[in-house]
């Protein structure tokens, strides 16, 4: 039974698991002038897609009733458990998610296999291509990927409606098989969650804003990921072609995506540069797929 907003329990949520998360748990880079254990609140806020402001508002006590999409937002940012991220909702007067829903958290497992890959960029996808963690390699090949707003950081929703200059080039025909692709994922993730709200959204948001995405959600296809090779303009390292293979955790009905190259070849040596650089901003320019 839900009986309003428990402020002060949520604040005190919130502020230990900011505390918990180290910047590298979460692409960002962990500098060496860091007054305070975990994340700033800033980060946390480029994180979910909110405000600095909210966060303060929210730690302190004081802030608004959070709508479900920013329990969302926050559980991701800050890689709650389930336990937890259940906590949090029902301080915040909310309902956690219920079994049938796309899980947006990553899962614990996942996180360690995150954390362990070092040399090699990698993300973890929701069911729905929802980018919810990367590695600092990732954010070093594919740019700032914190710098997407919380609604737009789906990679199927950056393939038809991203404005953003991409770094990933294909072909006509790539760019057509993986466009079929996705629509064929978002089909596959509305048939295994029917009643997931945020999917519901993201199918209808891109029905209405491209022609493109229509049509190829009316013509109906299937089909599953598969392992390719994808070719990565970088601002910095020039054009790199990488081997692109998809991990999936089926009890979460998430996926990892690792980016890998042969060794010797000129791609191999510029992930080796990158591990080099990747706490550095290479350049100025936001991610995009």
């Amino acid at each position: 039974m839900l009986v309003g907003v428990n402020r002060n329990e949520l604040a005190a949520l919130l502020r230990r698991a900011r505390e918990r998360v180290r910047p590298e748990d979460v692409g960002l880079p962990a500098g060496s002038r860091r007054r305070v254990p975990g994340l700033r609140r800033e980060e946390v806020a480029q994180l979910a897609g909110l405000s600095v402001e909210y966060i303060v508002r929210l730690e302190q006590g004081r802030g608004p009733h959070p709508s479900t999409q920013v329990l969302q937002a926050l559980s991701r940012a800050l890689r709650l458990p389930d336990p937890e991220r259940d906590q949090l909702y029902v301080l915040a007067d909310a309902a956690p998610p219920r079994p049938g829903q796309i899980q947006m958290t990553v899962r614990p497992g996942l996180l360690r296999l995150l954390d362990r890959l070092t040399d090699l960029p990698a993300l973890v996808l929701s069911a729905k291509s929802d980018v919810l963690a990367w590695n600092p390699m990732a954010a070093a090949l594919l740019g700032d990927l914190s710098r997407w707003p919380d609604r737009e950081r789906n990679i199927i929703w950056q393939r038809f409606l991203g404005t953003g200059p991409g770094r990933v080039a294909m072909a006509p025909e790539e760019r057509e098989a993986v466009k079929l692709t996705s629509v064929a994922t978002l089909r596959t993730a509305m048939a295994r969650y029917p009643e997931d709200l945020a999917l519901l959204r993201l199918i209808s948001g891109l029905r209405r804003g491209s022609a493109e995405f229509e049509r190829l959600w009316g013509e109906g296809h299937t089909c599953d990921w598969r392992s390719l090779t994808t070719t990565v303009d970088h601002p910095d390292l020039g054009r790199l072609v990488l081997d692109c293979d998809t991990v999936s955790m089926p009890c979460a009905d998430q996926s990892m995506i690792i980016y890998s190259a042969t060794p010797g070849t000129p791609a191999a040596q510029a992930l080796a540069l990158l591990r080099v650089t990747e706490s550095q901003d290479l350049a100025p320019t936001g991610a995009s797929y």
